[in-house]
C-alpha cells in the first residue's frame, strides 16, 4: 500500500458512521482527516484546510454531494482537488452524474477500507500527479 502519511483527507457525509468509519480507516493510514456534515459545513472548512482529496456523500440535506463537487470544481483554487463521490446508489445515471459535476471517482457505500484507501492512493499521492 502507498504511504498515504499526512495526506489531507475530508470525508462530507451527513451520517455520523460513515464519517466516523472513514477517519478510522483513514488515520491508521495515516491520513489527516477533516471531517463535515454537509456541503455548507464543507465549503467553510475547505478554504482553512486545503485537503488533498475530498470524499462527498450524494444525498446529504440542504446542499447534495453533486452541487457541493460543482461548487468546489468550479473555484479555481480547488478545481483540481479530486472529488470522489459516496453513494449507496449504484446507477448509471448517479456515475454519470458525478462526472458532470465534475468528480474524479466514485464509490459505493458501504465502503471497504482497502476501497476507501486505494481512492486516496491514486488521487492524492503527490507521485501519482500528471501535472
Amino acid at each position: 500500500m502507498v504511504d498515504l502519511t499526512g495526506l489531507k483527507v475530508m470525508v462530507i457525509d451527513d451520517s455520523n458512521t460513515i464519517r466516523r468509519s472513514a477517519e478510522i480507516f483513514l488515520a491508521q493510514a495515516g491520513c489527516q482527516v477533516v471531517l463535515a456534515e454537509d456541503g455548507f459545513d464543507a465549503l467553510a472548512k475547505i478554504a482553512d484546510h486545503r485537503p488533498d482529496v475530498i470524499f462527498v456523500d450524494i444525498m446529504m440535506p440542504r446542499l447534495d454531494g453533486y452541487q457541493t463537487c460543482a461548487l468546489i470544481k468550479k473555484n479555481a483554487r480547488l478545481a483540481k482537488t479530486p472529488v470522489i463521490m459516496l453513494s449507496s446508489k449504484d446507477g448509471l445515471f448517479d456515475r454519470a452524474r458525478g462526472r458532470m459535476v465534475g468528480s474524479d471517482e466514485y464509490l459505493t457505500k458501504p465502503f471497504t477500507k482497502d476501497s476507501l484507501l486505494r481512492a486516496v492512493a491514486t488521487h492524492g499521492a503527490p507521485s501519482q500527479s500528471t501535472e
